[in-house]
C-alpha cells in the first residue's frame, strides 16, 4: 500500500469513527497498519489507534500500539514525532494508573532538544504529568503541573489544552476539599466549550459536565449534579464512551446515596442504563453502609454481572469499572468456586 493509498484509508477510518462506526473504524486502520510501507502514514494510523483504543476503555491496547509508535518515529529519525509517540505512551500508562511511568515519560518529553512539536505539545505534557501526580496525591507537583499546563494553553491560545486543564484542576480541588473551586473550573470549562467548540468533539462538553456534577455533589446541590451526569451520561453513551459511561454510573450512585436512596436499583434510577455496552450493561452500582472483606466500613460498592462482586472503594473514584478486571482478587476475599473473583478498586478521596 503506497502513500496516496494509506492516506486514503486513514481518513476513511476517521470519518467511520466520527460516525460512531468505531469497529469498521479500526478494521481499516488495522488493514492500513498490516499493509502499508509508507512510515509516515503508520504513525500517522497508530496515533488514531492510540486514541480510538483510549476511549474505548481498552488501556493495555492503547500502550501496545503506542510502544509500537515510538519504534516507527526512530525509524523515521524526527525529534517531534518521538515526543508525540512518548507523549502516547505516558498517557497510555496514565490510564493504567502506572503515575511513576507516566512522570517518567513525561520527563523525557520535556528533556527532548529542539522540537518543532514541543509548544504545541508541552502543555499536553505538563498536563498528563499534573494527573499522574494527583494520582499519587502529591498536591503541590500537581498544581504546579497544571498551573504549567494552563500557561501554555493561555500562550498558544489553546482553548482545547484549557478545556481540558480546568477539568483537571476540578479533580485536583475536588480532593483537597475546596468544593466551590472544585465547580468554579468545570465552569469555565464548559464556557470555553459554548464559546469556541462549535467544530470540537462533543467529550468536551461531556467531560466538563460530568466534572460539574461531581462539584454540585459535593456541594449538596443534587438536582444540578443530576442534570449533568444525565447529559454527560447521554453523550458517553452517544459516542461510545466506555470510561466516561463508568464514571457517570459512581456519580449517578453517589447523587443516590447523597439522597440516602440506598436500596434503589439503577435501572429504576436511570433507564438509560439498560442502553450500555456488556461490560457495564448488567452492573449497577448500589451504595452500603458494611464492609464485606474487612475494609473499614466506611462506603463500599457493589458491582453485579450474573453474580455479585463487590468493589470497594474510599472518596470519590476515577477509575472503577473500566478498571475492575485488571485488578485481581481483593485482598481477603474468599468467593466461592462458582462465583467470579471479588474485585478491590482503591480510589482517590
Amino acid at each position: 500500500m503506497g502513500q496516496d493509498q494509506t492516506k486514503q484509508q486513514i481518513e476513511k477510518g476517521l470519518q467511520l469513527y466520527q460516525s460512531n462506526q468505531t469497529e469498521k473504524a479500526l478494521q481499516v486502520w488495522m488493514k492500513v497498519l498490516e499493509k502499508s510501507s509508507d512510515l509516515m502514514g503508520r504513525f500517522r494510523v497508530l496515533g488514531c489507534l492510540v486514541t480510538a483504543h483510549s476511549e474505548m476503555g481498552r488501556y493495555k491496547e492503547m500502550l501496545k500500539f503506542a510502544v509500537v509508535q515510538i519504534d516507527t518515529a526512530r525509524e523515521l529519525e524526527d525529534a517531534d514525532f518521538l515526543l508525540e509517540s512518548y507523549l502516547n505512551l505516558a498517557r497510555s500508562n496514565e490510564k493504567l494508573c502506572e503515575f511513576h511511568k507516566t512522570i517518567s515519560y513525561c520527563k523525557t518529553c520535556l528533556g527532548l532538544p529542539g522540537t518543532r512539536a514541543g509548544a504545541q505539545l508541552g502543555g499536553q505534557v505538563s498536563l498528563s504529568m499534573g494527573n499522574a501526580f494527583l494520582g499519587l496525591s502529591v498536591f503541590q507537583k500537581a498544581l504546579e503541573s497544571f498551573e504549567k499546563a494552563l500557561r501554555y494553553a493561555h500562550n498558544n491560545d489553546d482553548a482545547m489544552l484549557e478545556c481540558r486543564v480546568c477539568c483537571s484542576l476540578g479533580s485536583f480541588y475536588a480532593q483537597v476539599k475546596d468544593y466551590e473551586k472544585a465547580l468554579f473550573f468545570p465552569c469555565k470549562a464548559a464556557e470555553l466549550v459554548n464559546d469556541y467548540g462549535k467544530g470540537w468533539s462533543l467529550k468536551y462538553r461531556a467531560m466538563s459536565q460530568y466534572h460539574m456534577a461531581v462539584a454540585y455533589r459535593l456541594l449538596g446541590h443534587l438536582g444540578s449534579a443530576m442534570e449533568c451526569c444525565e447529559e454527560s451520561m447521554k453523550i458517553a453513551l452517544q459516542h461510545g464512551d466506555r470510561p466516561l459511561q463508568a464514571l457517570c454510573l459512581l456519580c449517578f450512585a453517589d447523587i443516590h446515596r447523597s439522597r440516602g436512596d440506598l436500596e434503589v436499583p439503577a435501572k429504576q434510577r436511570d433507564p438509560e442504563l439498560s442502553q450500555l455496552p456488556p461490560l457495564i450493561h448488567e452492573a449497577w452500582l448500589c451504595v452500603t453502609p458494611g464492609s464485606r472483606c474487612g475494609l473499614p466500613p466506611r462506603r463500599s460498592c457493589s458491582f453485579s454481572t450474573a453474580h455479585w462482586r463487590p468493589i470497594y472503594s474510599w472518596g470519590s473514584c476515577q477509575h472503577v469499572v473500566t478498571t475492575a478486571r485488571a485488578l485481581g482478587p481483593a485482598h481477603g476475599c474468599s468467593p466461592g468456586p462458582s462465583s467470579p473473583p471479588c474485585l478491590f478498586v482503591l480510589c482517590s478521596s
